[in-house]
């Protein structure tokens, strides 16, 4: 391919035509980070341009196809917060929206291809194309098929008739350099040794990927289509194909193609289903919000401004286009992602916040029984732990102390406190608590710090074993406040309880 990166808007947008955008996933496995933003940028342009979002399931291939896929998928973009136009369980002028479902459709389609001389039977063997191919590519030549039953003659053709040879359907590639523009990476042009005949069915009959794909585009009247970079080689295939379409009176234009940047994970590495930082589910587990993940996902590949990455959807939407998006990779970023979730954290509603922690208080997550959940010290302590968290799962570990009849065990946490001598530091503390006017947290930190100075110690060492006594860990939330709404009785219990542990 060659590449005179000139990217622009295309004919129909500029005639003022509302784009209509597909997203079109494969039901397998779990949803991945980059097919998130695909669905993105392809929703965010039809919004931006008052188009049609065009939802379509491709599920053909039922040996990786399944049910429960197709079903996490509608509610993994149901919790993203996107909505189709068209599509499973909305319908459409175009429905059905699954593949499985339009098979008449496709093999209608291929028979029209072989009638019109633009496809044909190809007989050759798995065992011929391997060596014809391993030929070409000792010659250095181009490997893929050679054209060979291109034109069969009626000799040939009864031979191979007469074996029972399986034989699949091909599609006849013009002898002609194929030229577009795409939207992110400029005009592209493929010569037509680099592109040979393709499948578009099985022996079997059932359709590939190859001719499901644009026949789909072209009966639902696709005008963009934004895809992963990836699947730019099979580019110039699919054009052809739209033209053959077209004298078919089956498409009425080629859509504009944009290929989206690779995502990057590790080691330079396209970011993988395999690698664990690309899989949906483990940001919907920790406790991502759906705008904070989308936020950062918008970033690979495109920016809001030079001096802002943190926006909201409709912030988003307002200024996307897909000639913006740079078409070099993009790396996946964990701290970044994570950062900009928490940005997104600090800007809920604080009831907005408390509602959406709610799941991580909790079975499975919460570490303390159903019934010793306080609902009003929760709401107490949740504007300060709004402002602490990363993502939502971190507030389990934060609270538990105010829930759990006793403190978390951490030994690593005590060890690294109780340093020097705690229980001289802790009884000091604990009579200075019991002094103080525990309806006003900066009284119970004058306590601590007095206590502190006793002792020849700064508040940041003073209070280190009090927090480990009452709440079991290092670090968390406010201790003057945590000590609060925890209450005189319960903190200063759990201040004798650690004592006790000293004294043994």
């Amino acid at each position: 391919m060659t590449n005179a990166n000139s990217p622009k808007l295309s004919t129909s947008l500029e005639q003022g035509v509302p784009p209509r955008v597909r997203f079109c996933p494969s039901p397998t496995g779990n949803p991945h980070v980059g097919l998130v933003r695909t669905a993105l940028f392809n929703w965010a342009f039809a919004r931006h341009h008052g188009g049609t979002f065009v939802f379509r399931i491709e599920d053909t291939d039922a040996a990786r196809d399944s049910e429960e896929s197709y079903v996490q998928l509608l509610d993994s973009l149901r919790w993203l917060g996107f909505t189709w136009d068209e599509g499973p369980e909305v319908g459409g002028p175009h429905a059905p929206y699954r593949q499985s479902e339009r098979m008449d459709i496709y093999a209608d389609i291929a028979q029209r291809l072989r009638d019109g001389g633009y496809a044909y039977d190809c007989y050759c063997t798995t065992e011929e194309l391997d060596a014809r191919r391993a030929a070409a590519r000792a010659a250095g030549k181009p490997s893929g098929y050679d054209g060979h039953c291109r034109e069969l003659t009626r000799v040939q053709l009864e031979a191979y008739q007469g074996e029972h040879r399986p034989s699949i359907v091909r599609f006849r590639m013009p002898d002609e350099t194929i030229t577009f523009t795409d939207l992110v990476r400029g005009e592209i042009s493929v010569t037509p040794e680099n592109v040979s005949d393709f499948g578009i069915l099985r022996a079997n009959g059932a359709p590939l990927y190859t001719l499901v794909n644009p026949v789909d585009d072209a009966l639902m009247q696709i005008t963009h289509v934004l895809r992963g970079e990836d699947l730019l080689s099979s580019t110039p295939r699919q054009i052809a194909l739209y033209k053959a379409l077209m004298e078919l009176g089956v498409a009425t234009g080629v859509p504009q193609f944009g290929h989206l940047p690779y995502v990057m994970g590790e080691g330079n590495k396209k970011l993988s289903k395999r690698d664990p930082e690309s899989s949906l589910n483990l940001y919907r587990e920790r406790g991502f919000l759906p705008e904070g993940l989308l936020n950062y996902l918008s970033l690979l590949g495109w920016s809001f401004s030079k001096d802002q990455d943190v926006f909201s959807i409709e912030e988003m939407v307002a200024k996307f286009d897909i000639p913006d998006v740079n078409a070099n990779p993009a790396r996946f970023d964990l701290k970044k992602a994570e950062a900009i979730n928490a940005d997104h954290i600090r800007l809920l509603d604080p009831k907005a916040f408390a509602d959406a922690c709610v799941p991580w208080l909790q079975a499975p997550h919460a570490n303390w029984e159903a019934e010793d959940f306080d609902a009003e010290a929760w709401a107490a302590i949740a504007p300060y732990a709004q402002t602490r968290v990363t993502v939502l799962s971190d507030i389990t570990a934060n609270v538990d102390f105010l829930f759990r009849k006793e403190p978390v065990e951490d030994q690593a946490s005590w060890d690294k406190a109780m340093k020097g001598e705690p229980a001289a530091l802790l009884t000091t503390a604990r009579a200075s608590l019991d002094a103080a006017d525990w309806s006003d947290p900066e009284s119970l930190k004058q306590a601590v710090l007095t206590a502190g100075e006793a002792h020849g110690l700064k508040l940041g060492k003073a209070q280190a074993p009090v927090r480990v006594a009452v709440t079991g860990r290092t670090v968390g939330l406010p201790l003057f406040e945590s000590l609060q709404i925890l209450g005189k009785d319960r903190s200063l219990s759990r201040i004798d309880a650690a004592l006790a542990k000293l004294a043994a």
